[in-house]
């Protein structure tokens, strides 16, 4: 497989693991938390760096690639152990503890509540969840633009 072959397959996988969520998000009703839109962004970098790789035809953007599915993939491993209760997510997406609040101060965490917590899984298929996905298929996506970054032409 050529390095443009690679590079496009590539861009096309982030494009897809993009219509996906967005697929779950508006067609199946699973609004994202604030974890789930960070595991996002870099597929969007992914899919701009994709492009200038194809258009400009320089290594650098493979290795940009590589890094930000990189940074994905963590993300998506944070957050599976934020979900599986292993350590603790952002206080603005995961629940806190309520023990010695006072009633006003109870009150007030429930109003500043998100909506979708990032400690809940809210889908799961044969015990993996979205992030759980997203961290495998991204660390795999990673691979791939690391084998583009250092193919011989």
């Amino acid at each position: 497989m050529s390095r443009q072959s690679a590079t496009l397959l590539l861009t096309l996988a982030s494009t897809a693991m993009i219509l996906s969520a967005w697929g779950f998000q508006y067609i199946g009703s699973y609004p994202p938390c604030k974890m789930c839109y960070w595991q996002r962004y870099p597929h969007f970098a992914a899919i701009a760096i994709g492009a200038l790789a194809l258009a400009l035809k320089t290594r650098i953007f493979a290795w940009l690639g590589a890094a930000a599915m990189l940074i994905t993939s963590g993300i998506g491993v944070f957050h599976s152990g934020v979900e599986r209760k292993l350590w603790d997510g952002p206080s603005s997406c995961s629940s806190t503890s309520i023990d010695g609040l006072e009633a006003d101060e109870l009150f007030n965490q429930i109003m500043s509540a998100p909506l979708v917590r990032c400690d809940e899984i809210p889908w799961e298929m044969f015990g993996f969840t979205m992030a759980n996905l997203n961290a495998i298929a991204s660390l795999a996506f990673a691979a791939g633009w690391l084998w583009v970054a250092v193919k011989k032409d």
